[in-house]
């Protein structure tokens, strides 16, 4: 094992983490309001098509993440009419992967070859330098998509912490009826955070069609909403340890790849498991001590005493 080999994994776990922080903070931000959110992969889909057709027709990727995050909340305003999160959530993750499939078949007609469109600029890349070395190409030879998804771990962890409106957000997440008595406007709180929530979920799918691959086919979200979910317990509702589940999690999906290109004799499909087992040991492994917020789950009317 070369250090060659272990620095392109590292940088690959950086990159293959990205999309999972989007989506782990998108399930961090609406259950911190109380809202149990498992459609993030269907939002993922969704974001990913509108950010692939809308980088495709502009030529723009940026224009495309955009695009993927307002898909994701127009998508998400269905969950945020509800009252039964988890039915709700379940029916966004068997409408929208739909929806996405039916909407790339209507555009490009059934057995279209197949389009692709060009990928987000690395920084190095637009500032017309090559990046050498580990720490030249971790720091430099990211696009902006990356340091922008560190960037929101860094705002989390601030916001919730050290702000008036973070704690009052983090209070509707846990006794939304004593909230509303200090005069905090529940659901307020939980509107933004059903359009934090669509936006973040957006962006994450359309990272992977805009910065990642080429081009969009169904299926590319392959469980990263639920691995998402998962950071989220791992990382025991902080955004500090979400980062550290998503990285960890980035890490073995950059293994599996790299294992079943160097592999003899072996079906890909085992080491495709990988990042999934690895969910299953994590949440087997440091078990629901913290349940999370204590309102999560439960829808609050404000007339109810």
């Amino acid at each position: 094992m070369s250090w060659e080999f272990i620095s392109n994994l590292l940088l690959a776990s950086v990159r293959m983490a990205t999309p999972l922080i989007f989506l782990a903070l998108a399930e961090l931000y609406s259950q911190r309001a109380g809202l149990v959110h498992i459609g993030l992969e269907g939002l993922a889909s969704i974001g990913s098509l509108v950010g692939f057709l809308v980088s495709l027709i502009t030529g723009n990727p940026f224009l495309g993440v955009l695009a993927g995050a307002a898909a994701g909340i127009l998508v998400n305003m269905i969950y945020a009419l509800c009252a039964e999160q988890i039915v709700y959530g379940m029916a966004i993750n068997i409408f929208a992967p739909a929806l996405a499939s039916f909407i790339y078949r209507v555009y490009f007609g059934a057995g279209s070859e197949l389009v692709q469109v060009s990928l987000m600029e690395t920084l190095a890349s637009r500032m017309g330098i090559t990046a050498n070395g580990f720490i030249a190409k971790l720091f430099l030879d990211q696009t902006p998509m990356v340091y922008l998804a560190y960037l929101l771990v860094v705002f989390t962890v601030i916001y919730f912490n050290r702000t008036k409106s973070g704690l009052n957000y983090k209070a509707v997440g846990e006794y939304p009826k004593a909230a509303a008595t200090l005069g905090i406007d529940v659901i307020g709180i939980k509107y933004t955070a059903s359009v934090i929530c669509g936006a973040l979920a957006g962006i994450g799918g359309a990272y992977l069609t805009t910065c990642y691959t080429t081009t969009y086919v169904d299926g590319n979200i392959a469980g990263r909403g639920f691995i998402a979910l998962a950071a989220v317990i791992f990382g025991r509702w902080n955004a500090g340890g979400v980062l550290i589940a998503c990285l960890f999690f980035g890490f073995c999906d950059a293994l599996q790849i790299r294992l079943q290109v160097g592999s003899y004799n072996i079906p890909y499909q085992f080491f495709q498991m990988i990042p999934y087992i690895a969910t299953v040991v994590v949440l087997a492994a440091i078990g629901m001590k913290k349940a999370g917020p204590k309102s999560c789950g439960k829808p609050y009317r404000k007339e109810e005493r």
